[in-house]
């Protein structure tokens, strides 16, 4: 049985960021705690929702 990925929490990954940017970890640790902590299918999510929905076949402009 295949384990599930837990989803992304914004908020644990804004913290982690914040960790970094005050200096208290190292960048490779920030890098794999964002990615243990689901940045890929966050930012794919933001992406996919930030795509222009396809247009329907025929044009309104007459």
């Amino acid at each position: 049985m295949p384990v599930e990925k837990p989803k992304p929490e914004p908020a644990k990954l804004l913290a982690h960021w914040m960790d970094w940017e005050k200096g208290t970890v190292p960048p490779g640790q920030t890098l794999a705690d964002l990615k243990r902590g689901g940045l890929r299918d966050l930012l794919e999510a933001l992406a996919e929702a930030d795509e222009p929905a396809p247009e329907s076949g025929g044009s309104a402009k007459g």
